[in-house]
């Protein structure tokens, strides 16, 4: 597979977004009304796509090529798709994750037999439901976790897979799949979302409980990646979104990519990086330089979606100036850097602030790239 395939679309687009959106309080309330027994399965899913088809107006209303659901049928951004896959179930741990000054809503996922995809999996008919809202009228984007987010500490059940080579063979098979059925249902634009590659870039590895070296993992992590995509159809845009956590405005770990660019931003074969520097915290841009040059695009995430404050115009046109010392200005694209509700809590600001983000990622994209 090349590098930069002929594609349908030119996805990653200049003004993009990582995918999720504040969830209204009323979604909020049919989901608690769900759990309580008020209502049924199929009445929460009547809010859920009245909401959906409301976002994607005002996606397309903001002027943006792309939408997305807003991640509006899930809980999580992650452990939805996960506990959906054959061989895994979602269960409450005794702890959640450890974040800035706060621990997560208690939920993860489990392995409890051998992994495939599910046919049956939810998110191909949500998927197909929600082209059919879109219609036409933008890119439908579908995001995913990573496969790599099946290596953190405590989800391989080392009975089931006493070896790490046939589990991670196992993963991307069931990736390969899962590609394969998005591609029939129509998907042409797929992220796979990957805060555990950006954690192995961190100085000291999150999620991990220590029985590989940093070399093995990072090594791991792109066979896994590249394996998934070997054989993809040629007008599937994939991209990859690292992150280093993002729940109710906070994070969970920090450092630079540099650990990991030699490896993963050289040699992975995506179609785009979405790259988090909206703060100190991701480091400069200096790695970058491992990026080939007419290889995958990189978003840059230098608009914060944890605070509802508007950034300065021409400092973000500054530093997307400054990117471009090691990616040339035409493999660049805009975006925040992170969805605005990772989980269902969502993001400490306002639906209005938000969209005035996502306004502004599209007006500062038309002056830099017309």
């Amino acid at each position: 597979m090349t590098n930069k395939p002929a594609t349908a679309i030119q996805a990653p687009f200049r003004a993009d977004h990582v995918g999720s959106l504040l969830r209204p309080e009323n979604l909020h309330e049919a989901r608690k009304e769900f759990k309580e027994g008020k209502i049924t399965a199929e009445q929460l899913r009547e809010v859920e796509t009245h909401e959906i088809k409301r976002i994607v107006d005002k996606q397309i209303e903001v002027g943006l090529e792309l939408v997305t659901d807003g991640e509006f049928r899930r809980t999580w951004w992650h452990l939805d798709f996960m506990e959906h896959l054959n061989g895994f179930e979602g269960y409450v741990p005794e702890t959640g994750y450890k974040f800035d000054g706060v621990e997560t809503e208690r939920y993860n996922v489990r392995n409890t037999g051998k992994i495939s995809f599910n046919p049956d999996h939810p998110f191909i008919k949500d998927f197909i439901e929600f082209n059919e809202i879109v219609g036409g009228r933008a890119v439908a984007k579908q995001t995913i976790p990573s496969p790599n987010q099946f290596f953190n500490a405590g989800i391989r059940d080392v009975n089931i897979y006493p070896d790490l080579e046939e589990y991670a063979n196992d993963v991307i098979q069931a990736y390969r799949d899962a590609l394969h059925a998005f591609y029939e249902a129509g998907v042409r634009y797929l992220q796979l979302d990957d805060v555990y590659i950006a954690g192995l870039s961190a100085p000291d590895i999150p999620f991990n409980d220590g029985a590989y070296s940093r070399e093995q993992l990072i090594d791991l992590a792109l066979r896994v990646i590249n394996g998934v995509l070997e054989g993809k159809p040629e007008d599937l845009v994939v991209t990859t979104h690292l992150c280093r956590g993002n729940y109710q405005s906070t994070w969970a770990f920090e450092g630079s990519y540099a650990l990991i660019a030699p490896t993963l931003l050289a040699k992975e074969k995506v179609n785009g990086f979405f790259l988090e520097y909206d703060d100190d915290r991701s480091g400069d841009f200096k790695p970058l330089e491992y990026i080939p040059n007419d290889g995958a695009k990189v978003v840059l995430g230098v608009v914060t979606s944890k605070n509802g404050e508007v950034e300065d115009k021409e400092a973000i046109k500054a530093r997307i100036q400054e990117a471009t010392q090691y990616v040339p200005l035409e493999q660049l694209c805009l975006s925040p850097q992170c969805g605005f509700a990772s989980t269902h809590h969502g993001n400490k600001l306002t639906e209005e602030q938000q969209w005035e983000k996502l306004k502004f990622i599209v007006d500062v994209a038309k002056e830099v790239w017309g």
